[in-house]
């Protein structure tokens, strides 16, 4: 076959240049085209053939990209032809076995992590691989001693022995550290794995010095675990012992990336291993460790937690400067913490103006059982890359028991051949390493943090180790596995494998390894450290002050009016857009309206109202960050925050933002369409708002229902963080609510569960009802010096309801009204008439007004809770005694009676009820769901609810 058709139809017909052989012969065409003569000859022969097959329009010239190639290769293995090895030149048998070797070559990268020796416990039979095999690629023992072409490999040489070839293989790929990085798309990427790997050899390099120090990071790690297990028998630690090289890989990975250029190092992490690295990495002092243990230290936090949730931060020396190191708090929720990690990290390269995420490092810890089970580490790795959510890429380390669970059967733990499986999903390289191998846990550290650095890109390190005790300290492992648990008992111990290997080496002398042991256990019971790198009286110019926020009396009122001529400044800036601009005329009729509000023209409208708040507090120096699903446009396109331009389709070209055109030097804002996510978003934007006090941080739910999806967030972090952890944190929940008849999925965003929640003034629960009530609202939450969650929930059909709009007055005067009075002027001049009290929050409100319209009745006072907690006593008292007369008052909600605030603010109202006086309910009957489904029974329920605000009490009554 010596023309080009016959050449082409040979490459046609080889099916063994695809499949897993496709990214080798990617490479090789890469060499190629920039080195002809860097390729094997029938390598050279194929792809000059190439060059001269016609292309689409039938001509030919020499190709510059590969990526043809790589679709042919791709199309020619979905056909799945049957395989025909068809070599060029005069050897063809010399050519099929110097593209076996390629092929070789090909399957150890890919697959050769599975022959890895990684398993400390030897407990798992190595699988038959045939694709590792030599004699699947018609190689014997004939071919050992003959010398193959290998440029195309990181080895040193540009040929090689078959033997030598295969063992330089077998050291890289083989050995305890097993890499999996070739669905990597990136081709330099991946060639920058090859050549860190082979290069080599996967081999570690330690001097006498630094393998001390690993065994003195190893002896640290088991001593506290023993210290701890003989002197509080019993108590849960969660312990590190059966995986002490997690700890090694910590303190490695703290001090690369200071050498590297980090400046912080921020850790999320569960329990196994939690009190370790406080000790051993973050330098807590042990005495102060064993105070929590005997229950002596300080409770000065309303509920407090358990040690192995808490967080902790400090300043250690590395070889590139001070580090500042912090360990988030942690719930039991094991992967919740990933996307507060986040949050906190992206906030923190905010502040220094860091875009690349260079001097910020976010280490994620996992347990092998949690990241492959739990659906938050896929949320959060999907943010990963995106404009909003990307932090410089993640490194993630996972503390692989082989069990998770105590009582689980490994074949039932997953359904994917590694617990990493899940990081494919970004492309995320994973280094498998043998815990039992303390060396090469540092070298897959230092391959790490060196990836991360220069790709920006998320990586793992998988070390597998095992658990010596239980799940916790109280637990008995061999009663559901009592084989693994055999073999772990007759295991000697990381530590003592390692030791025994230095003394070998004549790294060590033999007795210094149990000196080690003794001075550690010493200094425990002095309840000091032997060494620590921690860095006392170390200040950062980046360091958040939270001062001004602690131990803040709650108050409702805050300045939060403006000037009229700020407003009219402001809203002339908000509202103008450039010529070159072109929106869409629905956009541009909102703005022109919003233009006339701004002149006092019209009456402000709920958009207008927060977009005021918004241009207010930026040109005040507050930063703002809105984030959601749709938060752009608003779900229910109120906002148009990014205004887009209908003559260019590009995102980035063709979109104008108002509110960062307000006014010189204006703080930032940032608004984002988030992915499809509700709990790593939400956790995200809490992170991020835990370090970021001076910024209004909001996260909005495109439905108010879609919280649901991170109850574990609000559970774990938003309400409770403060009176646990002693946490302050002012982000800001959007959740639009309001029965429109829209069924059971729209409806609700369930009051009644963060009424259930709201305790220890922990949080702010809000139902605002008019335009200016937004403004002052959210002016309130950053001019306030109070740092504490809030919750609104914001209107649906209120957004373009005429009666919820303001006059400028009530922005440039007044402020948020936690309670809204009796707005009628014949009411309030005749209180002493009135005989019922209607309270509610929302917009029945403005049903039960038009109702009271359609009676003529002037005998009813109607009042607004738009704060439902803390719940207003004072406001509220105030006009219960206002119409003293009144012998009925009502509570209405659209909400079910077992949803919605009546079940707790009931109790409120009954505090501030006059002698005599009765309290009833108005609303849907209690209901498994939160609405109906049929618009003409919503019709039926709201006009009967309605009614009932206004007729005999029925039903529960609560009397005075």
């Amino acid at each position: 076959m010596s023309d080009t058709s016959s050449l082409y139809k040979a490459y046609q017909g080889n099916t063994y240049l695809f499949g897993s052989n496709a990214s080798y012969v990617e490479e090789l065409y890469e060499i190629y085209l920039s080195n002809p003569g860097g390729v094997p000859e029938s390598w050279r022969s194929y792809f000059d053939a190439l060059q001269n097959v016609p292309a689409v329009d039938g001509t030919s010239s020499r190709d510059v990209a590969h990526q043809p190639v790589i679709d042919a290769f791709a199309a020619r293995a979905r056909q799945g032809t049957t395989q025909v090895v068809v070599a060029s030149g005069a050897d063809s048998e010399l050519g099929r076995k110097r593209t076996a070797v390629q092929q070789l070559i090909a399957a150890y990268r890919n697959v050769g992590q599975r022959w890895a020796d990684l398993d400390p416990l030897k407990r798992t039979q190595r699988p038959d691989i045939p694709e590792l095999n030599p004699a699947s690629y018609g190689l014997g023992s004939a071919d050992m001693e003959t010398v193959f072409n290998t440029s195309n490999t990181f080895f040193g040489k540009e040929s090689m022995p078959l033997r030598e070839l295969l063992n330089a293989l077998h050291e890289t790929y083989c050995t305890t550290i097993g890499a999996e990085y070739m669905y990597v798309t990136d081709q330099t990427q991946k060639r920058w794995w090859m050549e860190k790997l082979e290069s080599a050899r996967t081999h570690p390099t330690l001097n006498a010095s630094e393998k001390k120090n690993v065994l003195a990071q190893l002896t640290a790690a088991e001593g506290l675990e023993r210290y701890l297990h003989t002197k509080y028998v019993g108590q849960k630690r969660f312990s590190l012992e059966g995986g002490e090289s997690f700890i090694v890989a910590m303190n490695e990975l703290v001090n690369q990336a200071g050498k590297l250029g980090a400046q912080e190092v921020v850790i999320g992490m569960a329990h196994r291993g939690r009190l370790n690295v406080l000790v051993n990495t973050l330098g807590k002092l042990p005495k102060d460790l064993f105070a929590e243990f005997e229950h002596t230290a300080p409770e000065d936090l309303p509920a407090g937690d358990v040690k192995y949730h808490q967080g902790f931060s400090s300043d250690v020396s590395t070889p590139g400067g001070p580090v500042h190191l912090t360990l988030a708090f942690n719930p039991s929720h094991l992967e919740i913490v990933n996307p507060v990690v986040e949050g906190s990290v992206r906030s923190r390269l905010d502040r220094r103006g860091d875009a690349v995420g260079t001097q910020v490092l976010p280490v994620v810890v996992h347990g092998d059982a949690a990241i492959a089970g739990q659906g938050v580490v896929q949320e959060t790795l999907a943010m990963s890359q995106t404009r909003g959510y990307s932090t410089g890429g993640t490194v993630h380390i996972v503390i692989n028991n082989q069990i998770g669970f105590t009582t689980s059967d490994p074949r039932d733990t997953r359904s994917t051949r590694y617990c990493t499986d899940v990081v494919k999903m970004i492309e995320a390289p994973v280094l498998h390493v043998n815990g039992d191998d303390p060396e090469a846990v540092v070298l897959a550290t230092q391959l790490a943090i060196e990836y991360r650095t220069t790709f920006h890109q998320d990586v793992v390190i998988d070390i597998v180790c095992f658990r010596k005790l239980g799940h916790n300290e109280q637990d008995t492992p061999a009663l559901t596995q009592p084989l693994m648990y055999k073999t772990i008992a007759a295991h000697p111990g990381t530590r003592k494998l390692y030791a025994d290997k230095l003394v070998q080496q004549g790294v060590l002398t033999a007795n210094e390894p149990d000196d080690l042991v003794k001075a550690y256990r010493e200094a425990m019971n002095q309840g000091k450290h032997i060494f620590s790198p921690v860095i006392t009286n170390f200040k950062s110019k980046y360091a958040v002050d939270w001062t001004p926020f602690l131990n803040q009396k709650w108050t409702d009122t805050a300045d939060t009016a403006i000037p009229l001529s700020e407003w009219q400044r402001l809203a002339e800036k908000l509202t103008a857009i450039p010529e070159e601009t072109n929106p869409h005329q629905l956009v541009k009729k909102v703005y022109a309206d919003r233009a006339a509000m701004g002149r006092g023209e019209i009456l402000v409208d709920w958009g207008m109202g927060e977009s005021m708040a918004f241009a207010s507090l930026l040109a005040s120096g507050f930063p703002i960050r809105l984030s959601g699903e749709d938060s752009g446009r608003g779900t229910f396109t109120h906002r148009h925050a990014v205004i887009h331009d209908q003559k260019r389709e590009k995102y980035n070209e063709g979109s104008y933002i108002p509110l960062q055109n307000i006014t010189e030097n204006q703080a930032p804002f940032t608004v984002i369409d988030s992915i499809l996510s509700e709990e790593a978003v939400l956790g995200f934007e809490y992170g991020y708002a835990s370090n970021d006090p001076n910024s209004l941080i909001i996260w909005e739910a495109q439905f108010g229902d879609f919280v649901n999806g991170a109850q574990v967030v609000i559970d774990q972090f938003i309400a409770s963080g403060e009176v646990k952890w002693g946490r302050l944190n002012g982000l800001t929940l959007m959740l639009p609510h309001g029965y429109e008849g829209q069924g059971p999925e729209h409806s609700s965003a369930r009051i009644e569960r963060f009424m259930q929640l709201a305790a220890d003034t922990n949080m702010q629960v809000v139902q605002p009802t008019t335009a200016s009530q937004i403004f002052h609202l959210l002016r309130r939450q950053v001019v306030r010096p109070i740092r504490k969650p809030l919750v609104i929930f914001t209107p649906k059909s209120l957004l373009r309801n005429k009666d919820a709009t303001s006059p400028i007055t009530e922005f440039t005067d007044g402020g948020f009204q936690a309670v809204i009075p009796e707005q009628n002027e014949n009411v309030v001049k005749n209180a002493n008439k009135v005989k019922r009290i209607i309270a509610c929050s929302g917009k029945v409100y403005y049903d039960l007004v038009k109702k009271r319209t359609e009676q003529d009745n002037n005998d009813v006072a109607i009042i607004r809770v738009e704060q439902l907690y803390p719940f207003p006593h004072k406001a509220f008292a105030a006009e219960v005694k206002r119409f003293s007369n009144a012998k009925d008052i009502v509570w209405c909600q659209d909400e079910p009676q077992n949803q919605g605030s009546w079940f707790f603010v009931q109790h409120y109202i009954h505090e501030n009820m006059l002698d005599g006086q009765k309290l009833g309910y108005a609303g849907r009957p209690a209901s498994a769901s939160p609405a109906v489904g049929y618009a003409h029974l919503h019709q039926e329920q709201q006009k009967n609810l309605v009614e009932a605000a206004f007729a005999k009490l029925k039903g529960f009554v609560l009397t005075k």
